[in-house]
């Protein structure tokens, strides 16, 4: 008896023991397993966290089949340089994805449930990115959320043939975590739970207190990661964050898709003018009702009349002009001596080595880039998607198969494929699907498509049908970089400054400069054939911004302005009325006049919207915003001035401004952001009609 008493009382106090741990949920009848301890979660949050922006790189490290572009950092390299270059990108997408992981832990309070939705996630998400990337070439965007919505259908457009393969690779991988984790859980004493506390209120107080945290950081840094020198701008370009938004893949690359997609999720447009309101927009365009009727009262032609051609020509500029080189013979023969006979001039580009598609948006919108916020530096990926009025110029001819596009090269780049359906246009020849560009013929060892192959595929659309059309071509023959890729090329230059070009450098132009002699040349017979057609045929030609590769002469400050003026001209073929016309104020431009300026060019009438531009380019000859400018990439400088430019070209300080050019550039911020940002009073006005006698038709 004294035994088994003895015996009783040595085991009770364990007894006990245990039965604190199942009351505290520790350790459970089933399962008396001892809980993990705190670091282990901690070391198995890092590892998860990593295994989804591992699977989202993943995801995105593919790249073009057709020509390559750029050349992003992926697959290890994406980690390694942050010890070879001192980029800690990586570590933001960490952080980024473990702020997203917390709010799962304190929504379930269960670490393994936690962990289990956030790798599903991940492996879904990299999942859809790689079939995006495969059939478009382009990450997911922001505007791709509405898929979840009415549009759900069209994500299937994101899965090619044989997706079987990557669905199967995707469910092992998260099988293999699931089963992990599984295991983890079953010998986890306490399963997970990471407010332990009975008393429901705390519990809830605590978990509700962690949750909204995490949510704070993550929304403020989506809300001001795009905003130029904000807090958390300047976090994320410390750890290595380069924004690359001409091209979403290669952005997504280099900087994490997270990282990419959250940069674009809430620009800044404009600030809204203080007077902004529908009866302030009703007085704008009632003003301007007002300039139309004056400026139209001397002109005969309609706009519409004609068919216009946009070329903007890759990169195309005077390599003559760049201060400190010395060319051994003209490029530009050709084009120099269409300038001297029809309306040219300069033309002031935001962009040096890249920028095209702002350059392209201006062109086609008659908007400026020098309104915006520095916040939104490309409008195709950052405005245009989420715009529910997009009024381009080239609506003025009506029905969309009067709008076309040629683009040799891939569908995706600024999003040009999406943007350009937007604007109105019935198809956009490209490289891909699903309107394949027709000639795509290369010179030599050039890896782009040729100008002439990007003329010809639109001289068959210019010729084809009877009605008049908008045509918009981007060339890509002189896109960087440039190697030894001409055969013959009997191009030298030289520095002037006492300094001797670098041999990559010295390369680099003369290569550039026998791509414009080729471009001189296939513009001409461009030309030419339009001057055989029975029909009125005006071309607005222009090149979007200097190569890259002055680096000599952009160590001097003093050239920044020399290295943003490009060749513009306006030309009209011989069945025009306007052929040989030079109008007023055309020595320097920008893209956002040149709609207006081929109005003039052709004496044709205005719409309230042209005639206040042209008010405008008579005031101010040529605007930018103010841009430190890198090859394939450009900041915005907030506390710099806009660039203006008078007839002269010389600069011109706001300080300065007439009356009348003060009240022209605040009724410009009103019209655009009434457009871009505000509710579009100006759209059910007449001030985007031109007066035809056809019917009214809504455009730019």
């Amino acid at each position: 008896m004294s035994e088994n008493t003895s015996n009783t009382t040595t085991v009770k106090p364990h007894f006990k023991l245990w039965a604190k741990k199942v009351e505290a949920n520790e350790v459970t009848p089933q399962h008396p397993h001892k809980p993990f301890p705190g670091w282990v979660y901690g070391v198995l949050f890092v590892i998860f966290d990593i295994i989804v922006v591992t699977a989202l790189e993943v995801g995105v490290s593919s790249s073009s089949t057709r020509v390559q572009l750029s050349s992003p950092t992926v697959g290890f390299g994406f980690v390694s340089k942050m010890w070879t270059d001192g980029n800690f990108v990586f570590v933001l997408n960490v952080i980024l994805v473990a702020l997203l992981y917390l709010m799962l832990l304190m929504l379930f309070n269960r670490f393994w449930t936690a962990s289990i939705v956030i790798l599903a996630v991940g492996i879904i998400v990299a999942a859809i990115e790689h079939f995006k990337v495969e059939i478009r070439y382009e990450a997911i965007l922001p505007a791709d959320l509405g898929f979840l919505g009415s549009n759900t259908g069209n994500m299937l457009t994101f899965i090619p043939a044989g997706a079987h393969v990557t669905i199967l690779v995707a469910l092992g991988a998260f099988a293999v975590l699931l089963a992990l984790i599984l295991v983890l859980r079953h010998f986890d004493g306490r399963k997970g739970r990471m407010i332990r506390t009975d008393n429901l209120s705390l519990n809830l107080t605590s978990r509700l207190i962690l949750l909204l945290l995490p949510i704070l950081v993550f929304a403020l840094y989506c809300i001001h990661v795009s905003t130029t020198d904000s807090l958390a701008n300047k976090f994320s370009r410390a750890l290595g964050d380069t924004p690359s938004m001409w091209d979403s893949v290669y952005d997504a690359q280099r900087n994490g898709p997270l990282v990419a997609f959250t940069r674009q999720l809430n620009p800044k447009i404009m600030d809204k003018p203080s007077n902004y309101s529908e009866e302030t927009m009703k007085k704008v365009a009632a003003r301007y009702q007002k300039e139309a009727e004056t400026i139209n009262a001397s002109r005969t032609n309609n706009l519409t009349d004609s068919t216009v051609v946009y070329v903007l020509s890759e990169s195309f500029s005077d390599p003559s002009r760049v201060p400190g080189l010395k060319t051994n013979k003209d490029s530009m023969p050709n084009i120099r001596k269409i300038k001297a006979g029809t309306t040219s001039g300069l033309m002031l580009s935001s962009g040096y080595g890249g920028g095209t598609a702002n350059l392209e948006y201006m062109g086609l919108s008659g908007l400026s880039m020098a309104n915006f916020e520095s916040s939104l530096s490309s409008p195709y990926q950052q405005l245009v998607p989420s715009q529910h009025w997009t009024p381009t110029i080239n609506q003025l001819w009506g029905a969309p198969v009067n709008s076309l596009g040629y683009h040799p090269y891939e569908s995706s780049m600024y999003s040009r494929a999406t943007n350009y359906k937007k604007f109105g246009f019935s198809h956009f020849y490209t490289l891909t699907g699903p309107d394949v560009i027709k000639y795509q013929d290369k010179i030599d060892e050039s890896p782009y498509v040729s100008d002439k192959s990007s003329y010809d595929s639109a001289l068959e659309g210019i010729k084809s049908g009877k009605t008049n059309k908008f045509i918009q071509i981007i060339t890509m023959q002189n896109h960087m970089p440039y190697h030894e890729w001409y055969e013959n090329n009997d191009y030298t230059a030289e520095s002037t400054t006492g300094t001797p070009l670098g041999d990559d450098e010295q390369q680099s132009i003369e290569t550039y400069q026998k791509g414009v002699e080729i471009t001189d040349q296939a513009t001409q017979e461009f030309l030419n054939e339009l001057d055989a057609l029975d029909k009125p045929v005006t071309v607005v030609f222009y090149g979007d911004h200097l190569p890259g590769i002055y680096s000599s002469a952009s160590e001097d400050g003093n050239n920044s302005l020399a290295l943003h003026l490009t060749d513009y001209f306006i030309w009209s073929n011989k069945a025009s009325s306007s052929q040989g016309n030079k109008a007023s104020d055309a020595a320097y431009s920008s893209p956002n006049f040149f709609v207006a300026q081929a109005a003039d060019h052709m004496n044709a009438k205005v719409s309230p919207y042209l005639a206040f531009l042209t008010e405008m380019h008579s005031k101010i000859a040529a605007m930018e915003p103010p841009v430190v400018n890198k090859v394939q990439g450009w900041d915005r400088i907030p506390e710099g001035q806009n660039i203006y430019l008078d007839q002269n070209g010389n600069p011109m300080s706001t300080d300065d401004f007439d009356k009348e050019t003060k009240q022209l550039l605040a009724d410009y911020k009103l019209i655009q952001y009434d457009i871009t940002a505000g509710k579009n009073y100006l759209k059910d006005t007449d001030f985007m009609t031109l007066p035809t006698d056809e019917p009214a038709r809504r455009g730019a």
